[in-house]
């Protein structure tokens, strides 16, 4: 479908009729705290539900236990294929292009600070890992895998939150449409999927077109499963940019909690380096993949490191070399890959499984967005949705 200011306009006013209902029911019925105690028990596919689950709960579980019907498994195993061969530069682009792109829409980080506690900065690095390395597993789809029954949380989670914000009068609908909207959780799609190949080309990885449409493709599947209308969303990589683009220039600018879950993001992965001469390593890294402009709104620092950094994807050519010229090369470097990219998501979850827990009520001093933060955003010049400037 063509997408244009109208068109994506509609689409803030749409939430996810299944999930919305089955959490306004849990919330009227009293039902949330049995709800998020009993799921604690129910983490892998095809596994009984809890006796004494709520009946909305149940008939949702079952509506939502399986992929849709329109999934074609090869793609979604050269997408895995394509993990696997990129985990730790994957990894890497979550963390440090699609997570900050994130932040610096306004109105998405308002959400995020409501829902993450300051006393817990890597929870949402921690929840994005380990959704991503369910996903990516072989049997992610199968009887006793961890995907399903996180992409059944998730959504909930996102209901709770639409839930939370209409409810208690805390998010201007007439003016910003539904929270987490349509447009917002394809938006969504867009950051963890093509901005993450953009990021991938910055770095200089190379990628084949197959691989590259494969990885969108099985974003493309999450999404479904997340509550995203399929119709309205991106079909292809061509259609995805441009829609990419027209919501990044719609919504991208300052604001408040956007810088401060930056400087989360930042503080979180300087404990995780060694030492403290290579902290400006992080900043530099944002900075460079997702361009000054944005990084300046995020108040991302400016160190020397700006220009070293930049010599990154030449290192990087130059280990790809020497893995598509050895076999064994590339054996060690994918299983090298994997176990850093196991490393760091224990690192931020500290040893936990996240729950993906409906939240029971949201932080007291979340503020709402109002009319006046949004008119003062920044506000794209009255053409065509351009290619971001020097962004992801």
């Amino acid at each position: 479908m063509p997408y244009t200011h109208r068109s994506m306009e509609s689409l803030r006013q749409v939430g996810d009729e299944l999930a919305d209902a089955t959490v306004a029911t849990l919330f009227e019925r009293g039902e949330t705290g049995k709800f998020n105690t009993l799921m604690r028990w129910f983490s892998r596919a095809g596994q009984d539900l809890p006796e004494g689950l709520p009946d909305v709960a149940r008939e949702y579980l079952h509506a939502t236990s399986k992929p849709p019907a329109w999934v074609d498994w090869d793609e979604m195993e050269k997408a895995r294929l394509f993990f696997i061969d990129n985990n730790v530069h994957i990894s890497t682009a979550l963390s440090f292009a699609a997570m900050p792109a994130c932040y610096a829409v306004p109105h998405a980080a308002k959400l995020l600070s409501a829902t993450h506690g300051l006393e817990y900065p890597s929870r949402r690095m921690a929840e994005t890992g380990q959704f991503t390395v369910y996903l990516m597993r072989p049997d992610a789809f199968e009887d006793g895998s961890r995907f399903i029954p996180a992409a059944q949380k998730v959504r909930l989670l996102h209901a709770s939150i639409r839930h939370h914000l209409r409810r208690e009068g805390r998010w201007d609908v007439a003016e910003l449409g539904v929270p987490i909207c349509q447009e917002d959780m394809i938006g969504a799609q867009m950051n963890f999927s093509i901005q993450v190949l953009d990021a991938l080309h910055r770095l200089g990885i190379h990628m084949s077109e197959d691989g590259a449409r494969s990885y969108y493709y099985a974003w493309r599947v999450v999404g479904a499963m997340l509550g995203i209308d399929v119709d309205a969303a991106p079909a292809d990589l061509e259609s995805a940019r441009l829609f990419s683009d027209l919501y990044m220039t719609r919504h991208m600018g300052p604001s408040e909690e956007g810088i401060r879950l930056t400087r989360q993001l930042i503080d979180l992965y300087e404990e995780v380096v060694p030492g403290t001469a290579f902290d400006p390593v992080v900043s530099a890294l944002i900075r460079f993949l997702i361009g000054d402009t944005a990084a300046d709104w995020l108040a991302v620092p400016r160190s020397a490191w700006d220009s070293a950094v930049k010599a990154g994807p030449v290192l990087l050519g130059l280990l790809e070399r020497v893995e598509d010229n050895s076999p064994l090369a590339a054996w060690a470097l994918d299983h090298l890959g994997g176990l850093t990219s196991n490393l760091e998501l224990s690192s931020l979850t500290r040893g936990r499984v996240m729950q993906y827990a409906i939240p029971e009520q949201l932080k007291s001093e979340y503020g709402v967005a109002s009319a006046a933060s949004r008119t003062a955003r920044w506000t794209p010049p009255p053409l065509s949705a351009p290619a971001l400037e020097d962004t992801v």
